[in-house]
Parts: structure tokens; C-alpha cells; sequence
């Protein structure tokens, strides 16, 4: 019998609903490349959802994808990225970023999450020509580290961006988890109005796949689709992209499976916790990082798939759990109780 995987939040296939979307329109004739009745009525559900009606959105396949293309698009040659050095852009996606000729600036943080401090050190060491010079900011939410933004730090951020000319770009792959973290303090109209760019992640929230680029700020909309063309993004079936979003933006269901993968992952952290185990990092979303004995891990291993995230000490490493729209909350508890079983044993 195969393990349970606490390993990702994309290893189900898609929410009903959106099956049921796309069935009920398969045989439907559309035009191709994202000029669908589908995908225009994806776009107005979102920018009735983030209230911008001056927005553009496109719709891609992948997270790595809208990155690239999305800073593909913004910097010129000699121009850079500044994130944190746990960015996906930095360490998960080989590289894709400074094949395009463009260098990535990172910066150490505790938590996964940029500082306007931080962004205005890395502007400062950059200093003439003979440096590249950075143009955007990557940020995710949730972090790879399953932290998330509020919205005094996106605000922070937000006017030093102003202040320094930088465009603010927010990964949004894991962003309905992120919004409906109880640490959060932020409605997506709010972010929205907060960033210049940012993607509503579907691929791991329920989708089969497909992320939706918003792009708020008008002079940073020309040409896109000449972008997306290019990095081999624009699908002839675009409507099958467009289909899903309008499933999720219809009757509150993006935000009702972020709640569900929240929900259990927290049932994990309450847990972890009353067995006495502490956390790389705040558990606030549906990543979470216990910090548990190296012989419970290789115990729990034969039973789960998850990630071992890093070691803290001769004894003791942090794993990495991640819940999905999908878990079911008997696998956590199955969990909770095999990992109780190795405590009360004593190893």
C-alpha cells in the first residue's frame, strides 16, 4: 500500500467542481491562445475579486512559469531580482531566472519573508554600472517557509518600492492558504492594491494546474502576451486554463479549499505541539516545520512521504508537512497517533 504524502499540495488531481466545469464546456468550440469566452469570463470573476477593474490577466501552466515570464518581462538585461535567499526563484527552479541573463540578489532572513530594510541594504551596495542594478522584488506568500506577509510588512514594502523605483512582484502559488492564514490581516483586494504584479496560484490549490498573472500597474501591461509567447506559455487550449479559475472564482471555492488545507495542517501543528515538539518556523498556513528527533523522522518515513527539510542538531531535524484542499483529516490523525505511539514507547 502506498504512504500517505504530507510531501506537496499538488500530488491530488482537481476539486470536482472544476471538473465538473470543465466537462460540462469540453465540447464547446472556443478560440484558441486565451481568447476564450472560458478565460474572459475567468478574468472579470478576478477582477471583480481583487477590485481592479483596470487590471490585466493572463493565465499560465506553472508557478516556475509566471516567474519567469513575469521577470522576463519586467527587467532589462543589466537589471536583477532581490529576494530572500529561501526564494523559489533562487533555489527551486534551475536556474530559470538567470538563464534569462538576469542575477538574482539574496538576502538571509529568519523567516522566509523580505524586509524594507533588507531591500534598501541591497539597492545601497549597488552602486554604478559596473554592478547590476536591481529592478524588482520578489516576494512569495505564504514563504517557502509557510510564513506570511501582513499588511504593515507588504505596506513597508510597498513604499520602498515607490521610494527606490522597484516593481514589487508576489508569487502567489500558495496565495489562498496565505490569505486565509489566521496570521493574516489582508483581503485580496488589499494585496492587490499593495503590489504591482502577483499570480493567484491554482495548481496547488485544487486545480489540475494553472496560475492566473494579475498585473495592476498599467505601463508594466504592454506586450505582455508577446512574453508569454515567447517563453512557450500561450496554450492553443487556453480555455482549459480559463475554465478552472472560473470554477474556483465562483461561490467562495479558492478560498473554502485554502481554509480545509489550513485547517489540517494546523491540526498537525496543535498535535506536534502537545507531544512537545517545537517549529523551524511559526506554523501559520498549510506548510508547517516540526522540529523532531531523527529516530521518530526515520520511524515516521516507513508510514509517510514528507520532506526532511534540514538538520538542527546531532539528534533533531526539521521536516517539512504540507496539507492540501484534499486531506483528509483521518490521514492526520493517523499521523498524530503514529507519532504519539513512537513517544509513549520511548523511541
Amino acid at each position: 500500500m502506498p504512504k500517505y504524502r504530507f510531501n506537496n499540495d499538488y500530488s491530488e488531481g482537481a476539486h470536482p467542481r472544476i471538473l465538473e466545469v470543465m466537462t460540462q464546456t469540453n465540447l464547446n468550440q472556443e478560440e484558441g491562445y486565451g481568447n476564450d469566452s472560458l478565460s474572459q469570463q475567468a478574468e472579470r470573476l478576478l477582477k471583480a475579486a481583487i477590485g481592479n477593474p483596470g487590471a490585466t490577466v493572463h493565465f499560465v501552466s506553472s508557478g516556475t512559469q509566471a516567474n519567469l515570464i513575469v521577470l522576463a518581462s519586467l527587467l532589462k538585461p543589466y537589471e536583477s531580482a532581490i529576494a530572500a535567499v529561501t526564494g523559489h526563484i533562487f533555489v527551486h527552479e534551475a536556474g530559470a531566472i538567470e538563464a534569462t541573463g538576469h542575477k538574482v540578489n539574496v538576502v538571509n532572513t529568519p523567516d522566509g519573508k523580505l524586509t524594507a530594510d533588507l531591500v534598501r541594504q541591497v539597492v545601497a551596495q549597488h552602486t554604478d554600472e559596473h554592478m547590476v542594478k536591481p529592478r524588482a522584488v520578489y516576494i512569495s506568500n505564504s514563504t517557502e517557509l509557510g510564513t506570511v506577509y501582513t499588511r504593515a510588512d507588504l505596506e513597508s514594502l510597498a513604499r520602498v518600492c515607490r521610494e527606490k523605483n522597484l516593481v514589487l512582484f508576489l508569487d502567489g502559488a500558495r496565495l489562498g492558504a496565505a490569505l486565509t492564514s489566521a496570521a493574516s490581516d489582508l483581503t485580496l483586494p488589499e494585496l492587490a492594491k499593495l503590489v504591482d504584479v502577483f499570480y493567484i496560484g491554482g495548481t496547488k490549490n485544487g486545480a489540475l494546474l494553472g496560475e492566473a498573472i494579475v498585473i495592476n500597474q498599467p505601463a508594466l501591461q504592454t506586450d505582455f502576451r508577446y512574453h508569454i509567447k515567447q517563453r512557450g506559455g500561450l496554450l492553443a487550449k487556453g480555455s482549459l486554463l480559463g475554465a478552472q479559475f472560473v470554477a474556483l472564482f465562483s461561490d467562495d471555492l479558492y478560498f473554502e479549499l485554502a481554509r480545509h488545507a489550513n485547517a489540517t495542517a494546523q491540526t498537525l501543528a496543535g498535535g506536534l505541539k502537545a507531544l512537545g515538539h517545537s517549529f523551524l518556523a511559526d506554523p501559520v498556513s498549510n506548510l508547517i516545520f516540526p522540529i523532531l528527533p531523527n529516530a521518530l523522522i526515520r520511524f515516521l518515513e516507513d508510514r509517510y512521504d514528507f520532506h526532511v527539510w534540514c538538520p538542527m542538531d546531532e539528534g533533531r531535524s526539521a521536516i517539512r508537512l504540507v496539507t492540501s484542499w484534499a486531506t483528509p483529516a483521518d490521514k492526520v490523525n493517523e499521523f498524530l497517533d503514529a507519532a504519539k505511539t513512537w513517544s509513549e514507547r520511548g523511541s
